[in-house]
């Protein structure tokens, strides 16, 4: 069944897994994290949505959004900026008697009003903690030949239990129906886990979301998913393309180093499907003759004078004379000091790291580096 995208709606939730990556929401959203050099966590499903044909596209916040308005600014970058459609921000206290959301139905319900004033037939909802180059056209389309209440898409692989531990993991009859649900399991092994994106169509959402509220129920994972699991049709949408979850500081660790594997970012970034971001004005980065750089992500207006390995240093990163950086993520701004020494470090923006100063942990807890810090 065909389905035209611009009779779909988009939901992105800024705000949604905020807590599993503490360290570095304290200052944004989880959304406006910083990856990949050059790009915020949002980016990937905004660009995801827009690339599949989505012009409608509402972004809800809760709390500490500054940084994301800065980024999102016009939406002209992702080509929402228009007269029909178009990017809207939804913050809490938007309607009359909203309040600050505790769930992901009390946010729904803060964005009730843009819900129902949308014309759109279908519904598209993505959190930012996944990174990857999806296109929801044919999981729409899936959802409605299958005649499914919801459709989550979702991965069957093998996990870790802290991977475990911070999912929701569906049971699924060979047909895709999901028949139970599990939120955040102290299990490991194969499993078949939630990606965090949903399709509904909107009336029924609308429903859902006023008979949930009238209850007093506010987890769409437990009151839906779970309770429902047998009342409702919720079918999973295998996707099997590259991705990475986000559910703690060392998984943002390791999906950036990732990207040092031109196997791993050939199918993030695809010619036709481009990641749209903030485009920033810098001058292209600046390598001394002396300097030395292996299997690295360096963005524009970077300095390199020292040397850097398998790291991935943001825009604006000045690095002295002598200095030494391996495996580390290096953001915006940060300004590493002649023969300084960084291993397995997270710097976050405006960082200054003293010339001579070493720092370095262990590959399986990074070391991280509040914003503005000097070391």
């Amino acid at each position: 069944m065909s389905v035209n995208m611009g009779n779909v709606l988009g939901l992105v939730f800024a705000n949604m897994h905020d807590m599993t990556v503490g360290d570095l929401t304290k200052n944004r959203t989880m959304g406006s994290v910083l990856f990949g050099g050059r790009y915020r966590l949002i980016d990937f499903p905004l660009s995801n949505m827009v690339n599949s044909g989505i012009n409608a596209v509402g972004v809800i916040t809760k709390d500490n959004y500054q940084s994301l308005l800065d980024h999102l600014g016009s939406a002209r970058e992702w080509d929402l900026a228009r007269k029909k459609g178009g990017l809207y921000i939804l913050p809490p206290f938007g309607n009359a008697g909203a309040s600050l959301y505790t769930g992901r139905i009390e946010a729904l319900n803060g964005a009730m009003s843009f819900i129902r004033h949308s014309m759109c037939e279908y519904v598209v909802m993505s959190d930012c903690d996944v990174v990857t180059n999806i296109d929801y056209k044919p999981i729409v389309e899936r959802h409605a030949e299958s005649g499914a209440d919801i459709t989550i898409v979702a991965h069957t692989g093998q996990y870790s239990n802290d991977d475990i531990k911070m999912s929701t993991v569906l049971n699924t009859d060979e047909n895709g129906k999901v028949q139970s649900v599990l939120i955040r399991p102290d299990i490991s092994g194969t499993c078949t886990t939630s990606l965090n994106v949903f399709v509904m169509k909107k009336d029924f959402l609308i429903e859902l979301v006023t008979d949930l509220i009238a209850r007093g129920q506010v987890s769409f994972e437990t009151d839906v998913l779970q309770a429902k699991c047998g009342e409702l049709n919720i079918q999973a949408y295998e996707y099997n393309n590259y991705f990475s979850k986000i559910t703690s500081v060392n998984s943002y660790f390791k999906a950036n180093m990732e990207l040092l594997d031109p196997a791993n970012a050939s199918q993030l970034y695809l010619p036709k499907r481009s990641v749209y971001t903030k485009v920033s004005d810098n001058a292209p980065a600046k390598y001394d003759l002396n300097c030395s750089v292996k299997n690295s992500l360096i963005a524009d207006g970077c300095i390199i004078e020292g040397e850097v390995e398998n790291s991935v240093i943001f825009r604006g990163v000045k690095i002295g004379k002598n200095a030494r950086v391996r495996n580390c993520i290096l953001m915006q701004g940060t300004v590493v000091g002649d023969g300084a020494e960084c291993n397995y470090l997270i710097t976050d923006k405006n960082v200054t790291i003293g010339s001579g100063h070493i720092l370095t942990s262990a590959p399986t807890y990074p070391m991280y580096v509040a914003k503005g810090a000097g070391v």
